[in-house]
């Protein structure tokens, strides 16, 4: 394989899931997709938030196990129960459900930032089930303040 074939079949992944709208993901054909994913863009050059909507079309409970990014040294998964943040090892996508992730609930927290994602931008994350096949999920870099039309 040469040097360009990776990039080239990235740019053409990232291309692919730009035409499926702006935060979409690949669905991953067990029943999985996203919706609404986005990045505020952070204040800090070394950590950031993201925010997405898993959809579960099928008729199967699943679990998000991991999500990982080439953008970050670690991407965690955090709830927040009663006003208190904690990491969590996986959530439930549950059967014929979503499983929401929004400002001041459930969320994504970039750590080790490779770069200071700017508005504009976009990231590319990798969301691991425990039962479905990953799905690849472009995130654009949204201004610090934004707060999606879709009430997520």
């Amino acid at each position: 394989m040469n040097r360009l074939t990776v990039p080239v079949a990235v740019l053409a992944g990232a291309l692919v899931l730009a035409g499926c709208g702006s935060g979409s993901g690949s669905d991953s054909g067990g029943g999985l997709s996203v919706t609404g994913a986005y990045m505020p863009q952070p204040m800090s050059a070394d950590m950031a938030a993201g925010f997405l909507t898993i959809v579960n079309d099928s008729g199967t409970k699943d679990e998000l196990t991991s999500v990982t990014s080439d953008e970050a040294g670690s991407v965690t998964v955090h709830e927040t129960v009663g006003g208190a943040m904690e990491e969590v090892a996986r959530l439930p996508v549950p059967a014929d459900g979503q499983l929401v992730f929004k400002s001041g609930g459930n969320h994504l927290m970039f750590e080790k930032l490779k770069r200071k994602p700017e508005q504009g931008q976009t990231v590319s994350v990798e969301l691991h089930f425990a039962k479905s096949d990953p799905v690849v999920v472009t995130m654009p870099v949204k201004s610090a303040t934004y707060t999606p039309k879709t009430g997520h």
